[in-house]
């Protein structure tokens, strides 16, 4: 009887140890796949411009479902922020749609991510839409530099641990800190948005201490910043100085600032951190194969790391997807296809870079009249778009205007109206010294030339919709004198006289009313704390839905470019203008 008991502890021992041996290989593999900037391109389709997009989540899926077949490989799914806004999709679905769950939370639970990022369009969504993801993603949505003011606590989570065959990976989410500085107060109330250094330094120390993770990574919406010399110093994109500053990263994935990477940095202790992000709007991933080993020091210790950008379009839509969700593309299309009215004739974006153009002028009509403000400042929010004369739709709204936002009626001096403008236009035409010279401030290369692409094409040296022009005022912009004495406002376009010193109603967009783009704050002037109390009025709704709903009053539309503001000196603007819109648009 005890020689059975003795054997049978023996037997039960070795398969102990048989099973240990099985359950902790010596080499773990795991492939990360992240998404960011997906900007509401779930459907292969392109609601705005009524085309076939070959990118999204039913691309996605099918290399997902790939390379979790491959055997031996354990596959993390990421999103990596600003999922919500963009394509109709997203504004249908958090506004409109009367559904039980949100269509994100659906298709991100349905193709089983593991986490995720917020991303400062998520926000804008408002705290209806964020706070119920909150609950109904079946994963953790990260933000660890987000405070909820009133516990001082992360108001999303902070970060998650994964664990895969004995390798515990730690995944830290950040979002760019520049929130306020963009949205309206209301849509992050109760929130306070810190440094990402400093956050994910105390975050850093608090998982070392209490997880000791083989591997971290941040999901970083923000952008790298030093790695492309845009915006370096801003705490809007500081993904690099986290990686170089904040020892314990293995890899950062990017986003937010829309460019493609896959680099390596050093940080102080001199080891390498992988940064690297896909394309936005779904057409690639990024993709990172990390890799463990077992060590004689009875622990797994990351000996590899190799990223790769995969683009979607080289496979085919997943059928399961697309059936699946049949039924709410139908209903986006169904949204986007509603008649509104009738335009008389077409509207060109681009004939707003070059003077008064009726597509800007129609933004600021509806500006007007939806306020009776006293002023207008406005941006083309589209490139090169084009609304063509006959029917209007639903879709060609989101042309004319992409963003979500609202409209203020703020008080501004005559004289902070003018040095708004003169920001504006600062960002927006260069100083010409003679008739040869190039009117827009465009891109330069190293030698001080203008950057022209592969294709030949120029951009501009500053974000175009920052390119404000304002109605409701005469005015001249002489582009031969320098930033600060260009603008010179004559008089009211009523025919009433123009004083620095009134105070005036001006109608902006939540956007710049919240700071966003520098032109109240660096441009006028006003401290950024201060713009809140510049707020007359706020509209219930985004903008857009007002646009819409204006011109189903209205019925026909014949928008006409308007007459108050001149480029001088005229005979060298003229032949500038022709010349660098060959180079922007050839």
């Amino acid at each position: 009887m005890k020689t059975s008991i003795y054997f049978s502890t023996i037997i039960l021992s070795l398969l102990l140890v048989f099973s240990s041996c099985q359950s902790r290989p010596e080499e773990v593999k795991v492939k990360v796949i992240t998404t960011t900037d997906l900007h509401a391109v779930i459907f292969p389709h392109d609601y705005i411009r009524d085309t076939i997009l070959y990118a999204g989540m039913a691309y996605l899926k099918s290399y997902v479902d790939e390379q979790r077949a491959v055997d031996g490989q354990h596959v993390l799914l990421f999103d990596n922020g600003d999922l919500l806004q963009g394509q109709p999709t997203g504004y249908y679905y958090n506004f409109v749609a009367d559904r039980p769950q949100n269509l994100f939370a659906d298709v991100l639970n349905y193709l089983e991510f593991d986490a995720a990022s917020v991303g400062n369009h998520d926000i804008e969504t408002g705290p209806m839409v964020y706070n119920n993801l909150k609950d109904e993603f079946d994963f953790p949505w990260l933000a660890a530099n987000v405070i909820d003011v009133e516990t001082d606590q992360p108001y999303f989570t902070p970060y998650t641990i994964i664990e895969k065959q004995g390798v515990k990976i730690a995944v830290l989410g950040l979002v760019t800190s520049s929130v306020p500085d963009w949205l309206p107060y209301k849509l992050w109330e109760g929130m306070e948005f810190r440094d990402l250094e400093e956050t994910a330094s105390y975050w850093m120390n608090y998982i070392q201490e209490n997880e000791q993770p083989h591997a971290v990574i941040g999901l970083f919406h923000s952008g790298g910043g030093e790695d492309t010399g845009y915006n370096a110093e801003s705490s809007e994109n500081a993904a690099v100085r986290v990686a170089k500053n904040i020892p314990g990263f293995d890899v950062i994935f990017t986003g937010h600032d829309h460019r493609v990477r896959n680099n390596v940095f050093k940080n102080t202790q001199d080891k390498e951190v992988l940064m690297i992000a896909g394309h936005s709007h779904g057409r690639s991933v990024a993709s990172v194969d990390i890799v463990f080993n077992w060590t004689d020091d009875k622990e797994y210790v990351l000996t590899s790391k190799a990223g790769d950008i995969v683009s979607l379009d080289t496979y085919e839509a997943d059928p399961e997807f697309l059936n699946r969700y049949a039924d709410e593309m139908q209903q986006v299309e169904d949204f986007v296809s509603q008649p509104l009215g009738k335009l008389e004739k077409d509207l060109h974006s681009i004939e707003s870079f070059k003077g008064n153009a009726a597509f800007v002028d129609f933004i600021h009509l509806v500006q007007l009249e939806l306020t009776q403000a006293e002023v207008s400042l406005a941006a083309p929010l589209s490139y090169d778009a084009t609304l063509k004369a006959g029917e209007l739709s639903m879709r060609d709204m989101f042309r004319l205007y992409p963003y979500e936002n609202y409209l203020y009626v703020m008080k501004l001096t005559g004289e902070e109206v003018r040095n708004t403008l003169e920001y504006s236009y600062g960002l927006w035409f260069n100083t010409m010294e003679n008739a040869d010279d190039h009117i827009f401030n465009l891109r330069k290369d190293d030698q001080g030339n203008v950057a022209l692409s592969e294709e030949g094409r120029a951009r501009f040296a500053n974000a175009y919709f920052n390119f404000d022009s304002a109605a409701g005022i005469d005015y001249i912009v002489d582009v031969s004198k320098p930033i600060g004495s260009r603008v010179a406002i004559s008089q009211m376009s009523s025919g009433e006289p123009f004083y620095s010193d009134s105070i005036y109603p001006v109608a902006v967009n939540s956007y710049r009313g919240s700071g966003g783009g520098g032109h109240l704050t660096q441009g006028a002037g006003i401290d950024h704390n201060a713009l809140e109390e510049r707020i007359a009025e706020v509209t219930e709704q985004d903008l857009r839905s007002h646009m819409a709903a204006l011109i189903q009053e209205k019925k026909v539309l014949n928008p006409e470019a308007g007459n108050n503001w001149t480029i001088v000196p005229q005979a060298w603007a003229g032949k500038a203008l022709e010349r660098d819109f060959k180079l922007l648009f050839p």
